[in-house]
C-alpha cells in the first residue's frame, strides 16, 4: 500500500511510523504464539535432525520444535511423525525434508473433536529428496499447508497426499481431497489435483518452465501409495496435543535443550528433546504446546513398513 495515498504531504513519516508500529505489534504477537512441535510417532532404522544449531538423532516417542528444522532418513530407514496441528507425515528411506515454517496459533487445552486442526497453522516445508505421505486433520479456515520440491508446489487442502521427489521430477499422487499444484514461479493459476489423481512435475532445459502431466494413480502404484499414507494416517492417531500453563503449578519442568517430562491428569508424559530454541512456552502467555501419547508409539506391526517392502 502507497502510503501517501491517503497520507497528506506534512503526515507522511507519522503514517509511515504507525505502519512501522503495526508491522512490530503483529510479529510481536506471532513470536508469543506457542512454539509449534512434531511428535516422533514411529521410527526403524536411523534419522536425524538438523535444528540450525546441531545434528541430532531422533528418538521414538520424543518431541521437538518443528519451525527451521531439517529432517533426514537414511538409506535404511523410515520415520513417521505428528505435527501439533494434527498432521501426520511418513517419510521413505533416503527423505529430506526442510520445514521452513510450521506457525501455530493458540488454541483450548481441551477440544471435543480432535480430528479438526486445534487451531490456524501455517506450513512451508521444502522437500529436496525422497518420498513424504501426509495425512491431515481437517484444516480449518485461514490455514494453509504448502510443500516445495526442485520442481514445483503443492497447497494442500487435505487430506491424504504423496509427494515423491526423484532427480528431474516430482511425482504428487492425491489420494483424497484435493490440492493446487504449481510447476516452477511462473505458474501463477496452477493446476488443480482431484482425489484419485496423480501430478507429474518433470524439470525442462536451462530456462524453461517445468511440464506438468495429470493422470489417475496407476493401479500398480496405489498400493505401495496406500502404505505410505496409510502410515501417516496410523502416526496421527497416537498423540494428541495440548496446552499447559507455564511454571511449577501447572505441571511444566526442564530447561532449553534438555529432554524434559510432563505428567497431565491422564497420566500421560510428554517428553520433549526441543534443542533448537527454548522450550516451547510463549512468554506472554505462558501457554507451551505438549504432546499426549494416546497409544502405544510404535506402528502395529500388520502397519509398520519396511524399506525392503518400497
Amino acid at each position: 500500500m502507497n502510503s501517501r495515498a491517503f497520507c497528506p504531504a506534512a503526515t507522511v513519516a507519522v503514517c509511515l511510523a504507525a505502519l512501522t508500529l503495526a508491522s512490530t505489534v503483529r510479529a510481536q504477537e506471532r513470536k508469543n504464539d506457542p512454539t509449534s512441535k512434531f511428535y516422533v510417532a514411529d521410527l526403524n532404522g536411523e534419522a536425524l535432525v538438523d535444528t540450525g544449531k546441531q545434528v541430532d538423532e531422533l528418538a521414538k516417542k520424543s518431541v521437538y520444535n518443528a519451525e527451521g528444522t531439517v529432517i533426514e532418513t537414511k538409506p535404511k530407514a523410515n520415520y513417521a511423525m505428528v505435527y501439533s496441528n494434527g498432521t501426520g507425515a511418513y517419510f521413505d528411506p533416503d527423505t529430506k525434508v526442510d520445514i521452513k515454517q510450521f506457525d501455530q496459533e493458540p488454541f483450548k487445552p481441551n477440544r471435543d473433536d480432535m480430528d479438526v486442526e486445534p487451531s490456524i497453522s501455517q506450513t512451508q516445508a521444502f522437500v529436496q529428496r525422497g518420498t513424504v505421505g501426509l495425512c491431515t486433520s481437517k484444516l480449518v479456515a485461514g490455514s494453509s499447508m504448502v510443500y516445495s520440491t526442485p520442481q514445483g508446489s503443492v497447497n494442500i487442502r487435505g487430506r491424504k497426499v504423496v509427494i515423491e521427489v526423484e532427480d528431474k521430477a516430482t511425482i504428487i499422487s492425491m489420494i483424497e481431497g484435493e490440492s493446487t499444484i504449481q510447476a516452477g514461479e511462473l505458474d501463477s493459476g496452477g493446476t488443480t489435483l482431484h482425489q484419485g489423481q496423480q501430478a507429474i512435475i518433470t524439470s525442462a532445459g536451462p530456462g524453461q518452465p517445468p511440464t506438468v502431466v495429470v493422470q489417475e494413480i496407476p493401479s500398480s502404484q496405489r498400493a505401495s501409495i496406500d502404505d505410505r499414507v496409510t502410515a501417516a494416517c496410523v502416526a496421527r492417531k497416537t498423540v494428541y496435543f495440548q496446552t499447559v500453563g507455564k511454571g511449577p503449578a501447572a505441571g511444566v519442568t526442564g530447561t532449553a535443550g534438555a529432554a524434559s517430562s510432563v505428567e497431565t491428569g491422564a497420566g500421560a508424559v510428554f517428553l520433549d528433546n526441543s534443542a533448537n530454541s527454548n522450550t516451547g512456552t510463549s512468554a506472554a502467555t505462558g501457554a507451551q504446546i505438549v504432546a499426549i501419547p494416546v497409544v502405544k508409539s510404535a506402528l502395529p506391526n500388520d502397519s509398520t513398513i519396511s524399506p525392503a517392502s518400497l
